[in-house]
């Protein structure tokens, strides 16, 4: 498969960095070994042409200069841990702070930051792995990780497996930016969301969860039917106006650790709508409020507030910390096993029943 595997850079140290190429049918795919990152994904829009529908850079310099997780990997602990510290077994484990007070997306070099190992390519899938020493960014345990992106004639499927020789926690996910208008055609703010959940997990300021599970009836954090995105994300309501709009861990409907349909976005301009199915119980909507500040994206494109959004599948953010939350400890020797899948299509609008 060397067709499909390229030099994209190298590191400071002289590492290679590869770009590695997918196809599944009229989609393709690609993804770099520097945060295991995906760079492009193209998808047909409803005339059948490709549109690439997700945020990334033309240069490993840019990867490595944007602090946005573009596309990337991330681990050991996705989203935040509050006071960067946890305990475990009657042990405290302090974290890197950097994103305030607290721990965000594995610390300060967390997985986005690592060179992934290519284990195995097909045409149409990819194994990735890392090792994660004992106590690297301060988490107990050796982790072993291996992530395979598939790419199908419908979308793109993640799959996740870790195992650790000592008691850790464990969250992984995929930080992607989807613009279902094409990477470069700005705002996301008139595409349509659905969240399949009715329940959302309200924070402090920091983005730190209370540890409630509150409703999301009569609130602009309900996003059960289609809606546009930038419909009520300035509403003066307060979990929006903290956070600079849409930035929360959403609680699944009907999560049982089985697939699940946690989320859609359908974009009016190229009729492409996207549905994502997870294993994982949350889904971290973001809405790119802080993309600002990112060097310029593939083919020059300017990547600025609200030019993309995430659909982040986790467990919830600060669960080390949330006794009541699902757990995300993983035990020595035990698999942690995760799945998400991106579904993509072009459907006849009155399907949607969007408004």
């Amino acid at each position: 498969m060397e067709q499909n595997r390229a030099a994209f850079g190298r590191m400071p140290d002289g590492t290679q960095v590869d770009k590695l190429t997918l196809r599944g049918g009229a989609f393709s795919c690609e993804i770099i070994t520097y945060g295991g990152a995906v760079r492009s994904l193209s998808v047909p829009d409803r005339d059948g042409n490709p549109v690439d529908v997700v945020l990334g850079f033309d240069t490993l310099d840019d990867y490595r200069a944007q602090d946005k997780y573009i596309g990337a990997l991330i681990g050991r602990y996705a989203n935040r841990i509050g006071g960067a510290k946890f305990t475990l077994n009657g042990v405290e484990y302090k974290l890197a702070a950097n994103n305030g007070a607290n721990s965000l997306h594995g610390g300060d070099v967390g997985f986005d930051k690592r060179v992934w190992t290519v284990e195995e390519q097909t045409e149409n899938s990819v194994t990735l792995s890392l090792v994660s020493p004992d106590m690297q960014e301060g988490y107990p345990g050796t982790l072993t990780v291996r992530v395979t992106y598939t790419l199908s004639k419908t979308g793109l499927a993640i799959d996740y497996w870790a195992k650790s020789d000592r008691d850790t926690v464990c969250n992984l996910t995929n930080h992607s930016y989807f613009n279902l208008s094409g990477h470069n055609s700005s705002s996301v703010e008139g595409q349509y969301i659905i969240l399949n959940a009715s329940r959302y997990t309200p924070t402090v300021p920091g983005s730190i969860p209370t540890g409630e599970i509150a409703p999301v009836d009569g609130t602009p954090m309900d996003l059960r039917r289609p809606q546009r995105i930038g419909e009520h994300i300035d509403d003066p309501f307060d979990q929006l106006t903290m956070a600079g709009g849409y930035d929360h861990n959403w609680v699944i409907d009907g999560w049982d650790g089985m697939l699940v349909p946690a989320a859609s976005a359908w974009s009016p301009e190229t009729g492409i709508e996207m549905i994502v199915f997870t294993t994982e119980p949350g889904v971290q909507f973001y809405a790119g409020n802080y993309l600002d500040g990112c060097p310029a994206g593939k083919g020059g494109a300017p990547y600025g507030k609200r030019c993309g959004f995430c659909l982040e599948t986790q467990f919830f953010p600060d669960s080390p910390n949330q006794p009541e939350f699902p757990s995300c400890i993983l035990r020595a020797g035990e698999e942690y096993h995760s799945t998400t899948i991106y579904r993509f299509s072009a459907p006849d609008p009155r399907e949607l029943e969007l408004s």
